[in-house]
């Protein structure tokens, strides 16, 4: 893959971010981040399961080793585009993290074009708060992450903030803000 392909996909991802997780605020600490430019964006080739873990050890050894980076988007180019593979491939880098030793140093988040929380109808906006260009992993500093919810207002309401958020915005507009970011 050239550089140029690369970054299509570091575009994509960076205009998700400020259009639709920053612009409605779907995490109200990711602004600050990115204005800053703390935010790290690798994208990993790979389609090999193995070789996805090993390059989310990578991520994270880049994060011991640079602490001018708070978190990590971790976007996958060719693997786990589909939706039950890439939850597969979720439970499996948790418990790598678990193994090598960094449970409470970073938190994964995970993102893909097709979320679709437990329980939920495909259809449902509220989706979108963790739907993506790309199948990613968003490795957050767990440190920093409560720093930041202790200094913010009932953070334990953010997650029905979202759902309500992209509920009222609808599925045709949320739509729309993710097929956007492949434009921008």
């Amino acid at each position: 893959m050239s550089t140029h392909d690369t970054q299509a996909f570091i575009q994509a991802t960076q205009t998700w971010l400020k259009t639709v997780i920053i612009e409605h605020s779907i995490c109200p600490f990711a602004h600050s981040e990115f204005e800053r430019g703390s935010i790290r964006f690798e994208v990993d080739v790979d389609d090999d399961i193995e070789t996805c873990l090993m390059k989310l050890i990578d991520e994270c050894v880049c994060l011991d080793r640079n602490t001018e980076i708070e978190t990590s988007l971790l976007i996958y180019a060719k693997a786990f585009t589909d939706f039950d593979a890439y939850l597969d491939f979720l439970e499996l880098a948790e418990s790598l993290l678990i193994e090598q030793g960094y449970e409470g140093v970073y938190q994964l988040a995970s993102f893909h074009p097709d979320y679709c929380f437990e329980g939920a109808t495909r259809d449902d906006a509220a989706n979108y708060t963790n739907r993506s260009p790309y199948p990613m992993l968003h490795l957050l500093r767990e440190a920093s992450l409560e720093v930041a919810i202790s200094h913010y207002p009932n953070p334990e309401d953010i997650p029905q903030h979202n759902i309500a958020l992209t509920r009222q915005l609808g599925l045709v507009k949320m739509q729309a803000l993710l097929a956007a970011c492949y434009h921008a």
